[in-house]
């Protein structure tokens, strides 16, 4: 359910499982959800993006209350949850529905987002590795199948993203 206060990010980051877990426990948070973005098909299943077939990245739509949590914080949580320099795989999770990737709503995200990915290609955080996010305008967004959403919690799992 929607606040009229609140804003939406939307993030590639690997297995959408951990990413929305993580944003999850972000305060100022209202909603995370699991789908599907960026592929060439007007709706999507599951097994289909799972094969690569359809273009699609696994993202998580996060709304959250820009008074109690920023774009920018926002960032910083996906940047410190998955490795950015990872072409098309995160861990196990090999192909570009796992790619890395900020998809973003405003022009404001989209100037934020850069920076916030220039800078943390100067930190030399990751030495001279590439970051390999991408930040694309917002498309079509594809609510996951329900089994998807909360994954983690409702099977009692721990978080399958490493903190970086």
């Amino acid at each position: 359910m929607s606040q009229s206060n609140s804003s939406f990010a939307t993030f590639g980051a690997g297995c959408f499982w951990g990413v929305e877990y993580f944003f999850r426990q972000i305060p100022g948070v209202i909603n995370a959800t699991c789908g599907y973005m960026g592929g060439n098909d007007k709706y999507s299943r599951y097994e289909d993006v799972k094969k690569g077939i359809t273009g699609h990245a696994e993202v998580v739509q996060v709304e959250f209350d820009p008074s109690q949590v920023s774009f920018d914080d926002l960032l910083q949580v996906f940047w410190k949850n998955h490795n950015p320099t990872s072409l098309n795989q995160q861990g196990g999770d090999i192909g570009t529905q796992y790619r890395s990737t900020i998809f973003f709503h405003d022009k404001t995200q989209k100037e934020q987002a850069e920076a916030s990915k220039l800078a943390l290609a100067r930190s030399g955080r990751w030495g001279t590795r590439h970051i390999v996010t991408e930040i694309v305008p917002l498309q079509t967004f594809h609510v996951a199948e329900e089994y998807h959403q909360n994954y983690i919690d409702k099977n009692n799992l721990p978080s399958c993203h490493i903190e970086y």
